[in-house]
């Protein structure tokens, strides 16, 4: 008679297996969303991230970088997207080149909202849930310039961006993805709508943290409709202040978070991924109750996760996976490392979003070290 892993090893180590709703992980350890800018003005991945993505699928699960589900919604100069079959098929060349190493890898959809500017979108209209600027510059194809006042979304507008989420995760899922998640963080869209700093709305999608809440829910309600819940994950970062969200009012954030946590329980998504500097601290361990889901976290942007981070996450019961970024960006055989002790490359920051395969592709595996 065969012996499970979990029969053999009834607690989780960072090196266990985890299954997140259909999503099979050989490990915990799951890649972060990381904005890398090198699909071109096209917006299609191409050679060179097929071959990023291949190295590091090694992780349990890969969430790609932030991906675009229509041109207007575009924040980055060279960010990808998946607003056509052209772009659907690059991702296609992505997908196959993951599962073909073992891997699972899924799609992040990001609506950046206010957070761009005609001249990343083609020209195209900035929307947002209320007309308010982020004070601050973005790079731009014509070098830095300030964000533009948006404009506010019509009822109409807002539905129409709904539609493109579902669009997008059809289109990931027919390529190939074995999920997506929703980009619910960082001061994009959705946050947007989540923050009374940025949602000034007087009618049934702002005010009150329910209807703050509420195109949230229905974005992620409507897109595990359309692809199944089990391979749909939620991002969020709460109390995480990027693009002028400014969610500082503890109650009012528990209130939100709460409140769109609850309406999601009963879908049975495949993961709620939270964002936060204290992952098991109160208000992340209060809304995984209340979310009664698997739960991967992220300790935040001020330092790099570390082995014994991720390990203790995952040890102390926090989290059922951990979300890694700049550690993976300088480690493709992250794991291997991990599991056995060995160093570290150190990741070069002055490359994250520089155009080619320096800093991107060329960072050495351990039997090149």
């Amino acid at each position: 008679m065969s012996v499970s892993t979990s029969e053999l090893s009834p607690t989780p180590s960072l090196f266990s297996p985890v299954s997140l709703g259909k999503i099979e992980l050989a490990n915990r350890i799951v890649m972060a969303p990381l904005t890398r800018v090198r699909a071109g003005s096209s917006g299609i991945p191409g050679d060179l991230m097929v071959e990023y993505y291949r190295q590091r699928a090694s992780v349990g699960m890969i969430i790609t970088e932030g991906t675009y589900p229509d041109h207007a919604s575009q924040g980055y100069v060279g960010e990808p997207g998946i607003a056509t079959d052209e772009q659907a098929a690059g991702w296609q060349r992505v997908f196959e080149a993951v599962h073909a190493e073992g891997g699972r890898i899924v799609l992040q959809i990001m609506h950046a909202g206010r957070g761009t500017h005609p001249d990343i979108n083609g020209g195209r209209r900035i929307l947002a849930p209320s007309a308010i600027a982020i004070d601050g510059k973005t790079f731009t194809e014509k070098g830095e310039q300030p964000y533009p006042v948006p404009e506010a979304m019509t009822t109409a507008e807002i539905r129409a961006a709904l539609e493109d989420f579902v669009t997008a995760a059809r289109r990931a899922i027919e390529a190939g993805a074995d999920g997506v998640e929703i980009h619910g963080a960082n001061g994009y869209l959705l946050q947007e709508f989540l923050s009374p700093a940025a949602n000034r709305r007087t009618d049934g999608y702002g005010g009150s943290p329910q209807n703050r809440a509420r195109f949230v829910v229905e974005v992620v309600t409507a897109v595990a409709q359309a692809v199944g819940a089990e391979r749909v994950g939620l991002r969020i970062s709460p109390e995480v202040d990027l693009g002028d969200v400014f969610e500082t009012d503890r109650d009012d954030v528990l209130a939100t978070y709460g409140t769109l946590v609850d309406q999601l329980r009963p879908l049975g998504l495949a993961y709620l991924s939270v964002l936060h500097a204290e992952p098991g601290g109160d208000l992340v361990q209060e809304l995984r109750r209340r979310f009664d889901g698997k739960l991967i976290v992220n300790n935040g942007f001020e330092n790099q996760t570390t082995r014994e981070q991720a390990l203790q996450q995952i040890e102390a019961g926090h989290a059922d996976a951990v979300v890694v970024g700049r550690a993976l960006i300088a480690n493709p055989d992250l794991v291997e490392r991990w599991q056995h002790g060995h160093p570290e490359n150190e990741p070069r920051p002055e490359l994250f979003y520089a155009p080619g395969a320096e800093g991107y592709t060329d960072y050495p595996f351990l039997e090149a070290a």
